[in-house]
This record gives C-alpha cells, structure tokens and sequence, in this order.
C-alpha cells in the first residue's frame, strides 16, 4: 500500500472512526484504581488524535505530494552512493561529457501512483559522475510516438520540485503533462520531453541547494550531468543546450536558476515559480551553513560575477515577498544576452498559486525554444 494511495487514506479515515467508537464505548467501563482510570482514558484520547493527526498528513500530503513514498517520508539513509571529485566540465552541452563505450540504456516502469498520469514512466538511475543514485520520471510529448516524428529530436525540461519535495510533485501536484498534452497537441506549446530527478538526496532534514558540496554530496552534477546523459541515451532528446530547460517552484525554483545561470552551456532557460536567491530563506540548506558556499550558490552573485553575460533566459515569477523581489534584482543586474521576465503571481506559496502558471510558463518556454518542423 503506498503513501498516496487512495485506499491508505481511506484506512486512516476508518481508524479514525473506530478510535472515536471505541473510546465511546469503553469510557465508562475503565476499571480499576483511580490513576488506572485516568491513564486508560488518556491513552484513549491521545490514539483519537494520533489517528485524526494521521488522516490530516496523509490529505495534505496527497493534495501537495510533498512526500510521494514512504521511502521520501522515513528513509533516514542517504541517495548518496559516493562523494567522487567530479571531472572538470568540458563546456559542452547536455551529453557532452566523456561518455562510456555504450549507451547506458534503462528499464523504465510506470510510476504506479493513482496521483501521477500512467503515462509517466520512472527508472532508477545510478549517476556515474555525481554517485548520486535516485528514480527519474520521464514523460514523452504525444508528438513522440508519432510516426511524423520518427526522425524529431525533442526539447527537454527538467522539473524540480520544492523541500522537501517528491520527483513526483510536478506531475501529481500540479499536473503538468496533463495541462500541457492538448497544448502540444493544438501547437501552443513546443513538444518538451519532461523530467522529473530526485532533489531529496540525503534526508528530510537536509536540503543540498542543488550544488556540489565536497564530502557530502554532488547534486549539481547529478541534476545538470547525469541525468541529461540518461536521457540522451534513452530517448531522441535534442542534445543543443538551445533545447534544454529547468524550472522549479520553491526551494527547487532557486535550484533552476541557479542551475540554468551556473551552466548557460547546458540549459537555455531557467524558470523560478516562488522562489529566492539567497540559500539562507531554506534554513536546511547546506549550501547556506558554509560562507564561501552560500555567497556562490547565489544565483544573483552567479550572475554578476560570470566572466561574460551568460546566454539564459529566466522567467520569474512570485508575490511581493514571495520571490517577485529576487525576480527583480536579477532583472535589474542581468545585461545582454541574459534576459529576465519578472511576473508578480498574488497568491499564497503553493499548488493554488502554481499550478495555474504551468500553461503561461511553458508558452513562454515556447517563444525561447521554439518547435521546429
């Protein structure tokens, strides 16, 4: 029985209703000295409200997905196989690394969540550069499989969600291939393959900030590394950083500028939906507990100390206090061929304010990586 199944949600309902009958019925019937009489009905209220408390996580973790297994929720371990020194990037573009004699091709399965589309695959993935091991989610456009199409190569965002966030988020939560299926479909929007890694790579208590971070983490390689390979590798995806993107809400969306800013040769675009430029607004992040790496991992302090304006074009979006003002700050530092747009989003920080954006943000994406016929 998984965490977001429907049928967990249901047992907790029911176990709510049984502690409730149960301390009803058995109220009156406690026998025994007095402070037997009192601990047995304390035990009693404390099990109607652990199980109330139980229902209430599991609602509000299947309408935000912010835990998608029960793996995300109580694994205290690590996705962390090693900490090898990354080899220097060689300022190629997605796949440009040194590959291995072969393809290293992937079983890919449904993800088998009743809140994620079946159309959305997952693959278990061990990063050969970062020694991140973690699943990837992948959806193919409906252009994909069409023979029309046999001989495209397709664009390809990476999504990532917020902390503590689920790979699954993105396609559950704010129902991404769903909204964007007829889009594709009517030409509104470019046929993107979508993905979905891993960012919850240690433990629920540790945010990585998407950066490399010597001694305990490479996430920055796993995310703009190994996981383009295995898609280049798996599926005809574009291999022109022109045709690559990453957008994030949240904790994820300072990942995706920093990512798209930190790598121009790897990603054309970077969205950031609610997010923020200093590491220290996410008080578990690694990158903000070490001075020298929270002032570089700064996707502001990335932009105006690059040796040239990086060719990135940045979508920003939030409410005032919210993300709109780190937005700005980029807008007003970024200098040709850097381009940011700024859109204040009123709203509160999650899915209701999001989800509504995924159309506009991938229309946008569109204009800077346009279909080709």
């Amino acid at each position: 029985m998984q965490l977001t199944d429907t049928s967990f949600l249901v047992f907790t309902i029911i176990l709510v209703l049984v502690s409730i009958a149960a301390t009803m019925l058995l109220w009156g019937r406690v026998g025994g000295p007095p402070a037997v009489r009192i601990l047995s009905r304390l035990i009693m209220l404390l099990f109607c409200q652990a199980t109330a408390v139980t229902t209430a996580f599991v609602m509000i973790n299947n309408s935000n997905m912010i835990y998608g297994s029960w793996d995300d929720l109580f694994d205290a371990g690590s996705h962390v196989r090693a900490v090898p020194a990354p080899p220097a990037d060689s300022g190629g573009q997605p796949g440009g690394d040194a590959k291995p004699a072969a393809k290293v091709v992937q079983q890919f399965k449904s993800v088998g969540d009743p809140l994620v589309p079946s159309d959305v695959q997952t693959t278990d993935l061990k990063g050969q550069l970062s020694g991140v091991d973690g699943e990837v989610l992948v959806w193919l456009p409906p252009q994909y499989n069409d023979p029309a199409y046999k001989d495209k190569k397709f664009p390809v965002v990476e999504l990532l969600p917020g902390f503590p966030g689920s790979s699954k988020t993105w396609f559950g939560t704010l129902n991404v291939s769903d909204q964007l299926k007829p889009l594709m479909q009517s030409g509104q929007v470019a046929p993107f393959i979508l993905v979905a890694p891993r960012t919850l790579l240690m433990d629920n208590n540790t945010d990585t900030g998407c950066a490399d971070i010597p001694g305990r983490v490479n996430a920055d390689t796993w995310l703009s590394r190994d996981v383009p390979q295995m898609v280049l590798d798996n599926f005809r995806a574009d291999p022109s950083s022109d045709r690559w993107a990453v957008a994030g809400y949240s904790a994820g969306a300072h990942c995706a500028d920093r990512l798209a800013l930190e790598h121009p040769n790897r990603y054309r675009a970077g969205v950031s939906i609610s997010g923020y430029n200093d590491p220290a607004q996410e008080s578990a992040s690694l990158t903000a507990k070490d001075p020298h790496l929270h002032e570089v991992s700064n996707p502001l302090y990335i932009l105006t100390h690059a040796a040239q304006p990086p060719k990135v074009a940045l979508f920003q979006s939030g409410d005032k206090g919210d993300g709109y003002q780190d937005g700005d700050a980029l807008a007003k530092a970024a200098k040709a061929p850097t381009t940011v747009t700024v859109l204040e989003t009123p709203g509160p920080h999650d899915k209701r304010t999001w989800k509504p954006l995924v159309p506009d943000v991938f229309k946008w994406l569109t204009g800077i990586i346009p279909i080709q016929h």
